[in-house]
């Protein structure tokens, strides 16, 4: 990345994820990144989306350990099918828990994250928070219906990042906030549902998204992009 200068530091949530791990992977390889932190429920310090007190601990180490400030944070975190369960394909399998457990780890968990780690971003200089979304939340380009969890915890999680983008640029007025929609990528997540051989490899998946973000300019509200660099709709 060129945006954000010589020497800048990342953070990288969600780290050992199939997305989570190449961006890792990627920034490791930018000699323009002086430093990459990964952290997962598995990572020291670790978090879990189910738990704030994980992530305010995690956030807090970061701050003791002089790991940051961050010019660029990506939450690679997320979930389609949760406690063994796939999205809902129509009415008829809507149930209290499944979509509470949707909103849980795809938008409450996520919100949660910005609270803890948008304050370890720079504040004098260009910075990135950049989340992983999905077009399925765009409810004007919903066309097909079904999935109705994991579409409407991804529209919630976009109105969490617009509303953050606002608050945040108070403070960080060179701040992009970014919604992601990362192509369809070969993952645990999406092999029930698409064939391998018609998804991006998570490289190149990052290295488009990555990319995009570095284009991005700073501004009062969030962008929703894809990983060529295209607005998509809210």
């Amino acid at each position: 990345m060129k945006s954000l200068g010589p020497s800048y530091r990342a953070l990288v949530l969600g780290a050992t994820g199939g997305l989570g791990a190449a961006f890792v992977e990627a920034l490791q390889a930018d000699a323009a990144c002086d430093h990459v932190v990964g952290l997962s429920r598995s990572s020291t310090p670790a978090f879990r989306l189910e738990d704030e007190a994980s992530m305010a601990a995690a956030a807090a180490a970061l701050v003791a350990e002089s790991q940051g400030p961050f010019q660029l944070i990506i939450d690679a975190t997320g979930a389609l099918t949760i406690d063994g369960q796939g999205p809902e394909k129509h009415m008829g399998a809507l149930n209290a828990t499944q979509l509470a457990r949707a909103f849980e780890v795809n938008t409450i968990g996520p919100a949660l994250l910005l609270k803890h780690f948008v304050p370890l971003l720079a504040t004098q200089q260009r910075c990135i928070y950049a989340k992983l979304s999905a077009r399925v939340g765009s409810i004007s380009d919903n066309r097909k219906g079904g999935w109705y969890g994991y579409r409407a915890a991804k529209a919630a999680l976009n109105m969490v990042l617009q509303t953050a983008a606002i608050e945040a640029a108070r403070k960080r007025p060179q701040l992009v906030v970014a919604a992601m929609q990362p192509g369809t990528v070969a993952s645990s997540l999406s092999s029930p549902f698409v064939p391998a051989q018609d998804c991006l490899t998570p490289a190149q998946s990052v290295a488009g998204l990555l990319g995009t973000l570095d284009d991005l300019p700073a501004q009062a509200v969030a962008h929703f992009v894809d990983h060529k660099g295209n607005a998509i709709a809210w």
